[in-house]
């Protein structure tokens, strides 16, 4: 921590004697348990940002080469009616990773278009089917960004509670405890000198 006032608000605070060892004995043993929990969730989310980054790379670049493909048909998109492609519904479902619930695209239906492509120019009918990729490439996108930054967003969350656990909490407990015990072990060791020396003094007296 580069703050040292803040390093001594945040320090770990605690009393010498037993309930205070017992205290502290016990979270420490709760966060060494946690530990490897922590860090197969880190590993896991970090894992699937990955997947999820190289996904959408690919999504982009076909959406980049959809817009290509839809814009060769130059100024005679113009006179498109956009109505002409409507979404009419996104199919997605629930997944979990790592405790963690994100939505996943499965499907996108579109609209059927609204007057018949028989009696429309044949370039209108070729590029419904390329406007429509291009929107699905999209959508593709929104949900593939949403769901990397979810987990992203989560893993950071997790690297940030394993730090404090490891490079922190875990090593103040255990010197709290050595401190403790040293404590006590001088203060039964004291005790025991002054019963020594009050038998020694009571033996004498009693000569």
């Amino acid at each position: 921590m580069d703050d040292p006032i803040l390093a001594r608000l945040m320090a770990l605070r605690f009393q010498y004697n037993k309930i205070a060892l017992q205290e502290l004995e016990k979270g420490l043993k709760i966060r060494l348990a946690a530990v490897p929990t922590l860090q197969a969730k880190e590993a896991a989310l970090r894992l699937e940002v990955k997947r999820l980054h190289h996904q959408l790379d690919q999504a982009e670049a076909s959406y980049r080469q959809a817009l290509q493909d839809a814009g060769r048909a130059g100024e005679l998109w113009e006179e498109f009616d956009t109505d002409l492609v409507q979404i009419r519904e996104v199919s997605t479902r629930w997944e979990k990773l790592a405790g963690v619930r994100f939505q996943v695209l499965e499907t996108i239906t579109f609209q059927d278009p609204p007057v018949a492509m028989i009696h429309q120019p044949l370039w209108l009918a070729e590029g419904i089917p390329l406007l429509q990729a291009a929107v699905r490439q999209h959508v593709r996108c929104h949900y593939l960004r949403r769901q990397m930054d979810l987990l992203d967003y989560e893993r950071k969350k997790t690297t940030q509670k394993l730090n404090l656990y490891m490079k922190v909490q875990i090593p103040e407990h255990e010197d709290a405890i050595r401190r403790i015990k040293r404590f006590l072990e001088d203060e039964e060791n004291l005790a025991k000198a002054a019963q020594k020396i009050v038998k020694k003094k009571k033996e004498q007296l009693a000569r």
